[in-house]
């Protein structure tokens, strides 16, 4: 019942985020985004490399949810809740900065209450939690330190480059859990699990996957179940939809992909073997189509972005 309003088109799934981002408020115009965290930072180094000075700036952005129903509509704002700005960790090499920006989501939904009337009309929140390290020698890092387990949460670079994605969703755990004291403004985050982000092959390649012409067939995996194994025949292709897979070699893991990525390729291209076993690090969503339903050429540029 709680995704009802996004299949009746009441309102929408938001399409993915561009690969860079140039103007933030035109994307916020365009409702491409619910909440946006800007974290921005500076230090001062003398000359003998010591930092002297630091600061802060940015904060939080919010966009709006567009209800539809027919030809009717409205544009509910959400409800921004005040950055939060932790001290920063400073050193004489490194300053680390912190921030937390997120607020009400603009669509209420129910969820259960202990007490009557047993159900609340509220709205759960959204946010993320971003750390920001500068070093006095000019390298910077950044990290997704926590999130709400909904919705999808992108991460782009200081030149605006999507470089990183939250792993998993949680719908259900979003709606129900995501006020009060589990927020960061009841001091408890939600630790985020980050992936890479997908290649721009993949990314069209997933078009391709989940257009009803190929008939994708949808599969849900738990933690530690198998999607295929090494040796074993196969010739399917996966999108994976949601979760973190393991990719393992002759029984030892060697990476971990996230959302988006497309994998079984080799296979249908080297005899149709299963060159590598998959095994679900948490709980993951798979399309699976008939490779044949996808270019070869396209499967030959996937196979040699993916290396050996």
């Amino acid at each position: 019942m709680t995704k009802l309003p996004f299949e009746v088109g009441f309102t929408h799934y938001d399409q993915p985020p561009p690969d860079t981002i140039d103007d933030l408020e035109a994307l916020r115009a365009a409702d491409r985004f619910r909440f946006a965290n800007v974290l921005s930072a500076w230090i001062e180094v003398d000359d003998s490399g010591r930092i002297t000075a630091y600061g802060q700036d940015g904060g939080g952005h919010i966009g709006v949810t567009k209800l539809r129903l027919g030809r009717a509509g409205m544009t509910v704002q959400a409800v921004p809740f005040p950055d939060r700005r932790p001290d920063p960790d400073v050193t004489d090499e490194w300053v680390r900065f912190r921030q937390s920006a997120g607020g009400r989501t603009g669509l209420p939904a129910p969820r259960r209450v202990n007490h009557p009337p047993f159900v609340q009309l509220s709205a759960p929140v959204a946010w993320t939690t971003l750390e920001v390290t500068m070093h006095a020698d000019g390298r910077s890092e950044q990290k997704l330190m926590g999130a709400s387990p909904f919705p999808r949460h992108w991460v782009y670079d200081a030149g605006g480059k999507l470089f990183a994605k939250s792993g998993t969703i949680e719908f259900r755990t979003w709606l129900r859990q995501a006020f009060g004291v589990h927020t960061p403004w009841g001091d408890q985050d939600s630790p985020a699990l980050v992936t890479e982000i997908e290649t721009a092959l993949e990314r069209e390649l997933s078009l391709s996957i989940m257009n009803p012409a190929s008939r994708p067939r949808m599969r849900r995996l738990s933690r530690g179940e198998t999607l295929v194994k090494q040796d074993e025949p196969g010739d399917e292709l996966f999108l994976l939809l949601d979760g973190v897979l393991v990719v393992e070699l002759d029984g030892e893991p060697v990476s971990e992909v996230g959302p988006g990525a497309v994998l079984g390729e080799r296979a249908l291209l080297e005899g149709g073997r299963r060159t590598a076993t998959l095994r679900a690090a948490t709980n993951c969503r798979v399309a699976a189509v008939n490779g044949e339903e996808i270019d070869p050429e396209a499967l030959e540029e996937l196979s040699r972005g993916h290396g050996a």
